[in-house]
């Protein structure tokens, strides 16, 4: 069997469905299966499945497990010489599966790839690749250098913006919604990490397979659209809390060596968290303070109607 192709899915059920349809349509031609890891969700995702794609091989969870565990369960079942964790908040192209598995055939120091990837607007989505996070890396990223700097080979290294999307190169990391790896490079690295329960987890594979001597690629002659987040926004979890404590995670995994670099990170990282939730908390206090006034103006204007009222009426 050529692919496994493996998607997380936790409320979504519109996007997961839109998703199994364009990837069963690019798998006409394909030797392979399609798994569904369902995190307990309670908006007909499992019911749905059950009766437009029976094909599919379904597997319910009683808990959400987070992304690392769920594609885990998969992960251990699958048959296929090359694995593809995608996100069922995406939409791939007729040839997308067909051109990633050519792209294998052709490269074969490539442990692990993904493709260009699309916002819903058709701007070009800036995680699809990035770098390592290292303390230069981070650095850039956290006091804002590779927002203003973003075609500067020195600053922009956070997301490798100084370089073309319609090229394909090797990168440290692609994005977690769209990852295709060997069979031989998976058995090499092993599963992903749970200690990951979302965020994190796409990071250290790529570092996972770098250290053991493959390449991870970024390959621009297919693509998908990504409506980035969706599954976040439907549940409890705090995102900032989660992708920072992800994010820490990693650094001390990978980049504690020197107590001077995971000092530099580890600080980096909670001013970037206490930047964000100050943004967050700005935004919501806005919000409130907009109400405020809007309620009191509308009072006011009130007030002056019935005023105007009883002269009319005296």
């Amino acid at each position: 069997m050529d692919l496994s192709v493996i998607i997380v899915n936790y409320n979504v059920r519109q996007f997961l469905e839109n998703a199994l349809t364009s990837i069963l349509r690019a798998m006409e031609d394909v030797d392979g299966e399609v798994f569904v890891v369902d995190n307990a969700s309670d908006d007909g995702s499992v019911e749905m499945v059950k009766a437009k794609f029976p094909k599919v091989i379904l597997i319910e969870n009683k808990e959400n497990l987070g992304f690392a565990r769920a594609n885990n369960i998969a992960l251990k079942q699958a048959r296929g010489k090359y694995l593809l964790l995608i996100n069922p908040d995406t939409v791939v192209q007729e040839d997308t599966l067909q051109v990633m598995l050519e792209f294998f055939g052709d490269t074969p120091d490539a442990g692990l790839a993904g493709c260009k990837i699309l916002n819903p607007d058709g701007t070009f989505e800036l995680g699809a690749h990035r770098s390592f996070p290292t303390p230069w890396v981070a650095f850039t990223k956290v006091f804002g250098l590779s927002a203003l700097f973003p075609k500067s080979k020195l600053f922009g290294k956070y997301n490798l913006t100084y370089l073309s999307h319609d090229e394909t190169y090797e990168v440290d990391a692609v994005s977690g919604s769209f990852m295709m790896i060997t069979r031989e490079a998976y058995e090499r690295v092993g599963a992903l990490d749970e200690t990951f329960f979302m965020y994190g987890e796409d990071l250290d594979w790529c570092y996972r397979v770098a250290q053991v001597g493959y390449k991870v690629y970024y390959v621009h002659s297919t693509k998908i659209i990504h409506f980035k987040g969706e599954s976040t926004r439907r549940s409890s979890i705090d995102e900032i809390k989660t992708f920072y404590a992800a994010m820490q995670i990693f650094v001390e995994k990978h980049l504690s060596s020197s107590f001077i670099v995971e000092l530099l990170l580890t600080a980096g990282i909670f001013l970037r968290a206490g930047l964000a939730f100050v943004g967050r908390a700005g935004r919501l206090l806005g919000l409130a303070f907009v109400d405020f006034v809007l309620f009191y103006v509308a009072l006011l204007v009130a007030g002056f109607f019935l005023l105007g009222l009883c002269f009319v009426f005296i």
